[in-house]
């Protein structure tokens, strides 16, 4: 999110239901069905934009309120989520840190909530499957937009230049 002045209390909000939009920092999935595919574009568009929250086992009404719905086997939902990020056919990047996938209880339902942080400029442009042009977004309001190719290579310029910052802090960006 931009500036470290800014921070969301993902769970002030969650308390407090009546509050939460799907906005530039929310995406709600009801995830009934198991991990949404869809999961990867939201998760692209979070890491290449300011970072967000992705909530499973949260929908949305016709009037943009969200409300929790029961999950079945979040521990499931979570625990896929984490290995296929670790998969490169599926995503170039895991930017998460320790922490950033939780199962937590909301109006007695539990609901997994997945805190995707902005990826630093040597793993950016983060995209879904194989293809950097056309599996990069850009998170616009409360839509995961595709990357268009201009933006894609302004990501891959600062990407070039920031990896040998990266390499000389100790983190090679192709190991991330």
């Amino acid at each position: 999110m931009p500036g470290n002045s800014q921070k969301l209390d993902i769970e002030y909000l969650l308390e407090h239901t009546e509050l939460l939009k799907e906005n530039e920092y929310i995406e709600a999935k009801a995830a009934l069905g198991g991990l949404p595919e869809s999961i990867w574009e939201t998760y692209s568009a979070f890491a290449n934009t300011y970072g967000g929250y992705i909530l499973l086992g949260v929908a949305e009404r016709k009037d943009k309120s969200l409300y929790t719905v029961n999950l079945p086997y979040p521990e499931v939902i979570a625990d896929s989520f984490i290995r296929d990020l670790g998969d490169r056919r599926i995503v170039s990047a895991d930017v998460l840190r320790s922490g950033d996938v939780r199962i937590m209880t909301v109006d007695g339902n539990r609901i997994v909530v997945i805190h995707v942080p902005h990826a630093r400029p040597c793993h950016r442009p983060v995209y879904k499957g194989g293809s950097v042009y056309h599996g990069s977004y850009r998170r616009v309001g409360e839509s995961d937009i595709q990357m268009g190719k201009v933006e894609v290579n302004w990501e891959l310029a600062k990407q070039r230049f920031a990896s040998s910052v990266c390499r000389i802090r100790g983190r090679d960006p192709k190991k991330a």
